[in-house]
């Protein structure tokens, strides 16, 4: 977007009105914080939903299977944001792709609300994937128009709408968690779509007077003739899916265990793809090739540490409903509540580690180093995990402490990996793939939710050692290598710190 746009946006806004910020933070900052309460309210209980019985209101899926479908949920979630960033910037522009996401993902939660089939919930979870790649890139970038670069509160900003999208994620499974679990699912989803419906309202209601032309803009308007192949090619895309899915399912070929292969496959190959195209280009410099090289092996890092905090809504969901004793001190604890965990300590140890940065100053550990940290802590808590099996056996009920603390450490890993990780891409960028490259890094989450589709079948009461054993064991080992090569790699990215 050039210069001259930028400026006109920044014009447009009103520049005070939210805690001194202008005043279409307010807008975004509870457009969000709905979006992630519907969100995350829906995927407390998701789970749960699947693999309960049909006489608790469930869908009596095979548990593996349940855990499986999680998996890929989310990494489709994450590979469809490449998708909605680029309409954005090409066709309608970030407020209509956040107006759209959000009736997408209302109808995802609407048709889970709906007491049904199984396809049924397929086509609430295509609503809501695709409703996500819409609204939750494009509803960040435009908090980033609200500013001028030189603005000294652009930093802050963002620390405030973080702030909204971790409240709703800690208050969604209180509520919709206990309402799902302990009157009725189809209820719960209903009160996460309420309050997508409610983060519309508030989007709609207000933007025109708050946001002025922020996420009016199309970046990169496609020409008529761009528009012609580009619908073209949508089209034959669609039509050919359609076919090979109409004929391959009668055949046999394409199962549910073929297409988590498939989106594995997809996982691996697309980040693979990004890094070859973006280190071959003209556009890239030496310099930033060689930034490319000492990135791969913190996107690989990143990856590692993905898989192990991603199963607290999977792995951590199963062992919170079957493996943990849920009265505890006179109360009677639900299971959805423990992903409340996540966002409360993000919240609580945030601006803790935000001052420990600062006061380190020059001391502070490399990017290699808190990456290391990183992958070190979110080994330990599937080490934590694993010894109330250890010292009581697989059939007894755990102490809700020890999740609670498994969830704790791996914040701690995530403090020091995931806001380093953001800031680091745009660090190691190339100039010319900048915003490419962030879609890149949220990528590593997509891998990683690849991968634990292929492997959450190994999990069991009776393999649960082993399983966040070697799991834990292999996320320390890769952080002990990250950290032994650190200078080597710190080399690579040529004067970046």
């Amino acid at each position: 977007m050039a210069d001259f746009n930028k400026q006109r946006i920044v014009e447009s806004v009103p520049q005070r009105g939210f805690f001194g910020h202008p005043k279409g933070l307010f807008t975004l900052f509870f457009t969000e914080f709905w979006e992630r309460f519907s969100y995350y309210g829906m995927k407390a209980i998701l789970v749960y939903y699947m693999y309960y019985e049909l006489s608790q209101g469930g869908l009596g899926m095979e548990e593996s299977t349940a855990l499986a479908i999680m998996s890929i949920y989310g990494s489709l979630v994450y590979m469809s944001g490449i998708i909605g960033g680029w309409l954005a910037d090409r066709v309608f522009g970030a407020s209509k792709a956040v107006f759209y996401g959000g009736i997408l993902i209302m109808l995802g939660h609407i048709t889970l609300a709906i007491p049904g089939s199984i396809s049924l919930f397929f086509v609430s979870m295509v609503l809501i994937v695709l409703g996500t790649g819409l609204l939750k890139p494009n509803v960040s970038s435009i908090v980033g128009q609200l500013y001028s670069e030189d603005d000294g509160r652009r930093d802050a900003g963002f620390s405030i709408f973080y702030m909204g999208i971790n409240l709703g994620a800690f208050i969604a499974p209180l509520i919709v968690g206990t309402i799902g679990m302990d009157y009725n699912f189809h209820l719960g989803f209903s009160i996460a779509a309420v309050g997508m419906f409610l983060g519309l309202i508030m989007f709609a209601s207000t933007k025109k007077k708050n946001l002025g032309l922020a996420g009016t803009l199309v970046a990169s308007p496609l020409s008529s003739a761009e528009r012609k192949k580009v619908s073209l090619l949508f089209g034959t895309s669609a039509v050919l899916l359609a076919v090979i899915v109409a004929v391959t399912i009668p055949l046999g070929l394409l199962t549910f265990k073929s297409f988590i292969v498939i989106v594995g496959i997809l996982g691996i190959l697309i980040p693979t793809l990004y890094f070859i195209v973006m280190f071959r280009s003209s556009r890239t410099t030496s310099v930033e090739r060689s930034r490319l090289v000492a990135y791969i092996p913190l996107f690989i890092a990143a990856i590692m540490f993905w898989a192990i905090q991603e199963q607290g809504s999977t792995i951590l969901a199963s062992y919170a409903d079957k493996r943990t004793e849920l009265h505890f001190a006179g109360l009677h604890i639900s299971p959805a509540w423990f992903q409340s965990l996540n966002p409360l300590f993000v919240i609580t140890l945030a601006p803790l580690f935000a001052w420990l940065w600062v006061k380190l100053g020059k001391r502070q550990p490399t990017i290699p180093k808190k990456f290391a940290l990183g992958l070190l802590f979110a080994g330990l808590s599937f080490l934590v995990i694993l010894l109330p099996a250890y010292f009581g056996g697989e059939n007894s009920l755990v102490n809700p402490l020890w999740l609670v603390l498994s969830y704790f450490i791996v914040v701690v890993g995530e403090l020091c990996l995931s806001p380093v990780g953001l800031s680091a891409t745009t660090k190691l960028a190339p100039s010319a793939f900048s915003a490419q490259t962030m879609s890149l890094w949220f990528l590593s989450n997509a891998a990683a939710q690849a991968i634990n589709a292929q492997i959450v079948r190994f999990y069991s009461p009776e393999t649960e050692m082993v399983y966040f054993g070697v799991i834990g064991g292999a996320a320390i080992l890769l952080s002990i290598l990250l950290y032994s090569f650190s200078s080597k790699i710190q080399g690579y990215m040529k004067g970046i710190q």
